[in-house]
């Protein structure tokens, strides 16, 4: 693809306002050669290629130096992180475009949530340093939190996207911020499961869905750790999972065992709610039968 820098005589496209999951934002203009209010330049080329997605890269993903990104609005606040959309695009070139979901995690003094430490157990941290901080819950600590827990998300969206598991596909980190394919039609992000309202048919075959994306993480020794209907999407039938910083292993996790269990719970006992037979208990089995 071209490195060029735009020039003068390119003209960012332009949109009035843009709906966002029922909310309107702002979009700002440009015209010129360096970003406006709102944008920026494209960070794909300030991050690392281990900190880039699996290759090879999908083909809507814009790689060129040349690229601003744009902020479109916020998609959805969060105790530890917020969404928001961002369009990134070679001024004047219409086939470099595409909207991404921008995951940041929010700082030591912005964010109000602490994951439970349960969930890292078994993981390893870069340094003894690290280690320390967090236990004591410094100011330090509490900032190598949030990085670390993005890594977390941008480490497991790479593994389980490269298995084969329908999840975003993460674009690259940078810092404390994840950008992602975004799930959903134009600017409107896909529902989750927890929205939808359908037979009892379709719901049976949701329900194998999230049951085949379960058993693919089982294969892998993983589980989700916080699996719900709230962090399931759903595109025209097709199921995403999404929200992965706590993804565990299983074996390696002391609370593993009930984390898994804790996701069957969850899943079946919402499925049983939209008049879909199933056993938690047998999936749970199931499930642990085939990471042994």
């Amino acid at each position: 693809m071209s490195s060029r820098r735009p020039s003068s005589s390119d003209v960012f496209r332009f949109y009035e306002r843009t709906e966002l999951a029922g909310e309107f934002a702002a979009v700002p203009t440009f015209s010129g050669d360096v970003p406006g209010d709102g944008q920026r330049w494209s960070t794909w080329t300030a991050v690392t290629p281990t900190e880039r997605g699996p290759k090879p890269y999908p083909s809507w993903v814009v790689t060129s130096a040349s690229a601003f990104d744009t902020e479109l609005g916020i998609v959805k606040t969060g105790k530890e992180a917020d969404l928001f959309l961002i369009e990134r695009a070679v001024p004047g070139d219409p086939g470099q475009s595409s909207i991404l979901a921008a995951k940041r995690y929010r700082d030591a003094e912005t964010s109000d949530f602490h994951r439970s430490t349960r969930y890292s157990e078994g993981r390893r941290m870069r340094n003894t340093r690290d280690t320390r901080a967090v236990a004591r819950g410094s100011a330090y600590g509490q900032s190598v939190s949030s990085t670390r827990w993005a890594y977390a998300e941008f480490e497991a969206l790479c593994t389980l996207y490269s298995l084969g598991v329908p999840v975003p596909y993460p674009v690259q980190i940078h810092g404390t911020e994840i950008l992602m394919e975004f799930i959903g039609h134009g600017m409107v992000a896909a529902p989750r499961l927890s929205q939808v309202r359908s037979s009892a048919h379709e719901m049976r075959a949701l329900f194998e869905q999230v049951v085949t994306i379960m058993g693919s993480l089982a294969s892998a020794g993983l589980a989700h750790g916080d699996l719900s209907a709230y962090n399931l999407l759903v595109k025209d039938g097709r199921v995403v999972m999404i929200d992965l910083p706590q993804v565990v292993e299983v074996v390696s996790n002391p609370s593993g065992m009930d984390f898994l269990h804790r996701d069957c719970v969850n899943v079946c006992e919402w499925f049983t709610r939209q008049r879909v037979t199933c056993d938690a208990e047998d999936l749970f089995g199931n499930l642990v039968a085939r990471m042994f």
